[in-house]
């Protein structure tokens, strides 16, 4: 499950991943058009100010808040920033998963998702109670496991984890510890063993699953006012962008290919932290924001990505290479003294054009669908 996980996490930051591979020359026939503006995702707006305030649903545990004054208003936190790690060296990435479904981005992917015209799309309603497009708001990533948050209300979760043991564990809380299950051995008898992976709910607004039951007790833990002092790895000014969070700098160098051995080693001695933040509400717009304690490793560092850019931008125009052309016409690396600042991007336009089968496949399924007699046809 852990190189599960991690491919997740690689998915989530295969566009920063990409600044150390751009040197890799591809085929095309049509030169790079001139590029167009692209808006970064660079600070909290108004109205991601506003949803965080919104999401505020949860008054502060008294363990947390002991210093309260008697009548004075409770203290309100958002339940999933509180389930995140605590402390330096931790992963986690947060989807808006109900944002990027209403942005134009959001409709091509709902196009690839719908391929077979929403049959398997509505099995797992069925199936589950749960209507991902409506009722899942967030999706987190971290290294100790995943979290959804949204309206579980109408989850049948008893009915999915039946072979699970249900312990309570808190207020609004319960724990799916792993059941028997029959397993399959090398010699090809059958024996009775334990999945290991564990789920747990809060409220019905949170689903955690996790590696084994303390992992997942772990989050509940946190968001019921355990756990260390320290602040969430993702602070609450932080949560602007479809998609953000922090990736570890050794989770990081890990996923850089193996002939960028040396710039991994460079990465884990310079940076400290590595903090992403991706905006689709347009064009798919990526920043990574690199920090370091020594100034001088950070810039290095910074200097040799930029100059990578470059290089790799000057290839692919001379070789045709369009796709990679058009990225890196937006890519390029800002300088800040013991930080720096990557930005790369993909325009809508060229996103569309390589998602369209995925549309015409949705197209002619639901044709089928609804063409009389056809129904259930390949």
């Amino acid at each position: 499950m852990n190189r599960r996980r991690g491919m997740w996490l690689a998915l989530a930051v295969v566009l920063l991943a990409a600044g150390a591979w751009l040197m890799v020359s591809g085929s095309g026939e049509q030169p790079a058009p001139e590029p167009k503006k692209i808006v970064f995702p660079s600070r909290m707006q108004r109205s991601q100010w506003k949803r965080a305030d919104e999401r505020k649903t949860q008054v502060v545990p008294a363990v947390l808040d002991a210093g309260v004054v008697a009548g004075e208003k409770p203290r309100m936190r958002d339940p999933v920033l509180a389930a995140l790690p605590r402390g330096a060296g931790h992963s986690a990435m947060v989807i808006e998963a109900n944002a990027l479904r209403n942005s134009p981005i959001g409709e091509l992917l709902l196009d690839c998702l719908l391929r077979d015209g929403g049959r398997s799309m509505e099995d797992f309603r069925k199936a589950t109670g749960v209507d991902p497009l409506q009722d899942l708001d967030r999706l987190v990533i971290t290294d100790e496991g995943m979290v959804f948050s949204g309206d579980f209300s109408k989850a049948h979760f008893q009915d999915m984890l039946q072979e699970r043991v249900a312990l309570d564990y808190g207020p609004g809380a319960r724990v799916y510890e792993p059941g028997a299950v029959l397993m399959t051995g090398g010699d090809g008898g059958v024996r009775r063993g334990r999945n290991s992976s564990a789920v747990g709910t809060w409220n019905n607004q949170m689903l955690v699953v996790g590696d084994s039951p303390d992992a997942v007790k772990k989050v509940l833990d946190r968001v019921q006012g355990g756990g260390s002092n320290e602040q969430p790895v993702i602070p609450e000014d932080a949560t602007y962008g479809e998609m953000y969070g922090v990736v570890s700098v050794e989770m990081l160098a890990r996923m850089l290919p193996p002939d960028q051995a040396e710039l991994a080693q460079r990465l884990k001695e310079a940076a400290s932290t590595v903090e992403l933040h991706m905006d689709a509400s347009s064009d798919m717009a990526m920043v990574a924001h690199v920090k370091g304690s020594d100034d001088s490793k950070v810039q290095d560092l910074g200097k040799s990505l930029g100059a990578a850019l470059s290089v790799a931008r000057l290839k692919a125009q001379a070789d045709g290479n369009t796709d990679m052309a058009q990225m890196l016409d937006f890519a390029k690396v800002q300088p800040d003294g013991s930080s720096f600042k990557m930005e790369l991007a993909v325009p809508l336009d060229v996103l569309r054009e390589r998602l369209a089968f995925c549309r015409d496949e949705r197209q002619a399924s639901e044709a089928r669908e609804a063409a009389p007699g056809m129904e259930g046809n390949p």
